[in-house]
């Protein structure tokens, strides 16, 4: 059986590509976007600005790149998590612990990165449809957490979206700048304990002392 293999031009032209990618993303990082020029980042690629639009056309289409490969990095990381899980299963609190670790960990890793890919790259009906899809697959790793665990109320597909929904936002928006006071860790064990508590089934009422 054969097996498709890339040729040496193939491997030079993805890594060319690379090069560029990871020059855009330090000089994004380190400058912002609006001060980093496709020039400079050709120069520290170490290509031609002619190389550099052989592969895009803009700025822009750097910052979409980008956006794409970390969505792509994004699901090989919760995917690995989510199958840990699988294997573990272990009680609620520990489940949503990994869970928001998992997240936390895609926000953390370059966080100048991730809020410049949130606030700036492009929304594409591509990238959009990607994310989408990515959600509903973490949407269903969590309702079988749910579902095993005998929680998540009437409706666990539903409330499993709610919570990837919920926990993403959360996670951007208190960990990445926590309220005065707090720190990050902080923020993420508030939201372990807020959906452990919100999913925990109710305790069972207090039995009367004998003879009361």
């Amino acid at each position: 059986m054969s097996t498709h293999r890339k040729t040496p031009r193939q491997q030079r032209s993805e890594f060319t590509f690379d090069a560029i990618l990871e020059a855009a993303a330090r000089l994004f990082q380190q400058h912002g976007y609006a001060a980093t020029t496709t020039n400079k980042i050709a120069e520290l690629a170490g290509v031609s600005i002619g190389t550099l639009y052989h592969y895009v056309p803009d700025k822009d289409a750097l910052l979409y790149a980008l956006a794409a490969r970390h969505l792509r990095q994004a699901s090989v990381a919760l995917l690995e998590a989510a199958a840990r899980l699988r294997a573990e299963q272990p009680p609620l609190e520990e489940t949503i612990r990994q869970l928001v670790v998992a997240v936390t960990r895609l926000h953390t890793a370059q966080p100048d990165m991730h809020r410049l890919l949130f606030d700036q790259a492009p929304r594409t009906p591509e990238g959009a449809a990607h994310l989408r899809e990515l959600e509903e697959v973490l949407a269903g790793e969590v309702e079988f957490h749910l579902r095993r665990l005998d929680v998540g109320g009437t409706d666990p597909a539903l409330t499993a979206m709610l919570l990837v929904q919920a926990v993403e936002a959360q996670i951007h928006g208190a960990v990445l700048d926590p309220p005065a006071g707090r720190t990050a860790d902080d923020c993420g064990r508030v939201i372990v304990d807020l959906w452990t508590r919100a999913l925990a089934p109710p305790a069972a009422p207090a039995r009367p002392a004998a003879g009361s």
